[in-house]
């Protein structure tokens, strides 16, 4: 008797090609909401509107987002996930696209709603998406390469998108995120393994977005996004004011390198050590931003400046993988559904965090100083860091490889 034993799988291996892929439409997706603070000049100058004006284009996403992502994570959750990730890149295709061939402000603000509600559709499923491809034990690395794609934004995306959209013109900037985009989807299509729909049945309903902040651990994950990503918009937003207050004006863009360039540092660490050690990287992260942006209040020397930039970057760079992490271990603990929906909370605060702390940020350079948006950020910091150091049990629990 012949007995046939089938290929052996590598299923302790990565895979490698559909986290990329992953990872370039995050990437995606965090360009088209911050490319417009690059190319801001030329876009008010082509469209005869005030720089302030302009500025509303990231608003208008971020509400988009903000406003769309958990009802359409109620709305899609027994949708099957490869093609409504499919759906969600193509109409940031076609709003990038509208965005480069808009001919008024108007057609410029609705086609940034568009692509807002896109962001709201794709991050209520991304993480969920590189957790349910990744081999068992390996799910907070998997996470964290998709999410590589928010640093290589911020420090190469955006300062390529200016350079074009200063020696050729902003439009250029955005169509060239649709070409990216039109690839992104070829590579999904292709590379991407299709994942069971999430098991909300009739049996067992959609989960609430109020069942889910029931879950333990859930609410206390997002008091520490609106809090972290609070105080990081607010002093973001403004750190050009800032960094001209403390003399260094004419090296922001070196500056900013260097913190983007420490998020990239911070995001492979992290990726390399979540699955056994979030806890102490959640507080590791929450302490380095939070003493880098009181450095920032304390003193304007430059040499403390620029460790205090790189500090905050390396911070900053693991928040997003580790605080998605958190909230998909703390709602799989229940049920996939949960965790697709504590997801799309999560996506939901974010944005909102993010629209406020552009907001309390401008109110706050205007109306008291330069250095008041610091004193903001580190206190949002340290409450972070309080509340991540107190949730031991359910949303930050240690690990075997967290005790001392």
């Amino acid at each position: 008797m012949t007995t046939t034993t089938a290929s052996p799988t590598r299923r302790d291996v990565l895979p490698w090609s559909a986290l990329l892929a992953l990872g370039t439409a995050v990437f995606i997706t965090s360009l088209t909401e911050t490319l417009p603070a690059g190319v801001l000049p030329q876009m008010s100058s082509s469209l005869g509107v005030s720089s302030g004006a302009a500025g509303q284009t990231v608003t208008v996403y971020a509400t988009g987002t903000a406003l769309t992502a958990i009802p359409l994570a109620a709305a899609t959750a027994g949708v099957r996930r490869k093609p409504l990730l499919l759906i969600a890149m193509a109409v940031f295709l076609v709003a990038n696209t509208l965005t480069a061939a808009a001919s008024t402000y108007a057609v410029l603000l609705a086609s940034r709603f568009l692509a807002g509600v896109a962001a709201g559709l794709a991050w209520a499923i991304l993480a969920g998406y590189a957790r349910r491809i990744a081999p068992a034990g390996q799910e907070g690395r998997a996470i964290a390469i998709a999410m590589t794609g928010i640093p290589l934004a911020l420090s190469l995306g955006v300062p390529a998108g200016t350079l074009i959209g200063q020696q050729i013109g902003w439009r250029v900037s955005f169509a060239a995120v649709s070409v990216i985009t039109l690839a992104v989807l070829a590579w999904i299509l292709f590379s991407v393994p299709a994942v069971s729909r999430p098991t909300a049945t009739a049996e067992k309903p959609k989960p609430t977005t109020l069942q889910t902040l029931r879950v333990p651990g859930v609410s206390a994950i997002m008091v520490v996004v609106v809090t972290f990503v609070l105080g990081h918009t607010v002093i973001y937003a403004y750190i050009a004011p800032y960094l001209s207050h403390a003399g260094l004006g004419s090296a922001a863009d070196t500056i900013l390198l260097a913190f983007g360039i420490a998020c990239l540092l911070s995001i492979w660490y992290t990726g390399r050590h979540i699955d056994g050690r979030l806890r102490g990287l959640a507080l590791a992260a929450a302490t380095l931003f939070t003493l880098a942006t009181a450095a920032f209040v304390a003193t304007t020397t430059h040499a403390v400046v620029w460790v205090a930039a790189v500090a905050w970057g390396l911070g900053w760079g693991a928040a997003p993988t580790l605080l998605q992490t958190a909230a998909g271990h703390a709602g799989t603990r229940r049920s996939p559904a949960i965790a697709d929906t504590a997801q799309a909370i999560l996506v939901t605060l974010w944005n909102a965090a993010m629209a406020l702390g552009g907001i309390i940020g401008g109110l706050l350079l205007q109306r008291v100083d330069v250095t008041a948006d610091a004193t903001v950020a580190a206190g949002l910091g340290a409450l972070s860091l309080a509340v991540i150091a107190l949730a031991r049990h359910h949303a930050f629990a240690p690990t075997d490889q967290d005790a001392p």
